[in-house]
């Protein structure tokens, strides 16, 4: 299994560079994993595409404006781009810059706050915040951390539109972006039709824009990323599975939760860190329906949507959807996508 079979071509203009003017403005592709049946819907129509008794599972993961910028002491320019929280003053970053920082050495941001390079973790910088903290000095100073893709400055719109309208729990530096497209009505339509709603938690990490570099898919190595699926959502699962709904994981971020607390064989709270790869082949042991965006070509997302729903059914679905001009990647259109259960292997 090669990265190059899941290459794809697709028009520079049809990267989404600004959201839709309307969360659910968006288009929605259909995709049946099964039979490979494509429908061309809007994402507004989704509380007519989903049963009463379903079971919707978001990421309530909330996006830290990670993107710092700043000069070493000895005066020069740096970016920062924090990829991990791990205390009150503490955090785990990347760092672009000349020459990388020394440990003990000071770096000053925009303002003249002062952080200290403690250490290197392997690509990443060790960070310690003053005594205000990591996250009040990114609410403060930080730039929202759009993807490589969105080749423009971060604007003040940003800060509410590449965040999910559910998102409470702080650490994420790429939004689960599925679930940009839920408003506050539409949510309230989909609980008035009688479909259930839960939480997991995963903090998106940079490393989901990393490209694949091995030809061999199976030779990458996958970025770990911490999450949380409570005891409360085992139980939603369970009672969904009772009375005969469907799981409906919002992004492939929500469906890297719910299948890493299944290894085991059994759905489980866990709280703690995965770094699931999931690519054809791989048996879902929780999830019947997934709400994505599209992914770019030779990604690690793409190869799980494939064994979601098919290499084949999903490759021509892209194809489709590039023929028909729908937009890609974070602030782009959407797919709903039944899980294609007869697919084995490669």
């Amino acid at each position: 299994m090669r990265r190059q079979d899941f290459h794809f071509e697709l028009p520079d203009e049809l990267i989404a560079r600004a959201p839709a003017a309307e969360r659910r403005g968006s288009r929605l592709l259909c995709l049946d994993g099964p039979s490979g049946a494509v429908q061309h819907r809007h994402f507004a129509d989704l509380a007519d595409l989903v049963d009463t008794g379903d079971l919707l599972v978001f990421n309530d993961t909330r996006v830290i404006p990670a993107r710092l910028f700043g000069r070493k002491a000895t005066g020069g320019r740096l970016e920062i781009l924090i990829e991990r929280v791990q205390g009150e003053r503490d955090a785990l970053a990347h760092i672009r810059s000349s020459k990388s920082p020394k440990p003990g050495s000071e770096i000053l941001l925009q303002d003249g706050t002062e952080l200290r390079m403690v250490s290197r973790r392997g690509a990443l910088f060790e960070l310690e915040f003053p005594a205000e903290g990591v996250l009040p000095v990114l609410e403060r100073l930080g730039h929202m951390p759009l993807p490589p893709y969105i080749d423009r400055p971060d604007e003040d719109a940003d800060r509410e539109r590449y965040q999910t309208v559910y998102s409470r729990e702080a650490g994420a530096v790429a939004a689960p972006t599925a679930g940009l497209h839920f408003d506050e009505a539409m949510l309230e339509t989909l609980r008035h039709k009688g479909v259930e709603t839960a939480f997991v938690t995963l903090h998106v990490g940079a490393g989901t824009f990393q490209p694949v570099r091995v030809d061999n898919i199976f030779e990458h190595e996958m970025h770990s990323e911490v999450m949380n699926v409570p005891e409360s959502v085992c139980r939603a699962v369970a009672d969904c599975r009772a009375r005969g709904g469907r799981v409906i994981a919002v992004g492939t971020t929500s469906v890297r939760a719910l299948e890493s607390a299944a290894a085991g064989g059994e759905l489980k709270p866990v709280v703690g860190e995965t770094d699931i790869f999931i690519y054809p082949g791989y048996q879902f042991r929780v999830v019947d329906r997934l709400i994505t965006n599209f992914h770019l070509p030779e990604s690690t997302l793409l190869m799980l949507v494939s064994a979601f729903a098919g290499y084949d059914q999903t490759m021509n679905a892209y194809r489709e959807a590039v023929q028909k001009r729908y937009r890609f990647f974070s602030y782009g259109d959407a797919m709903l996508i039944d899980r294609n259960p007869h697919v084995s292997g490669w």
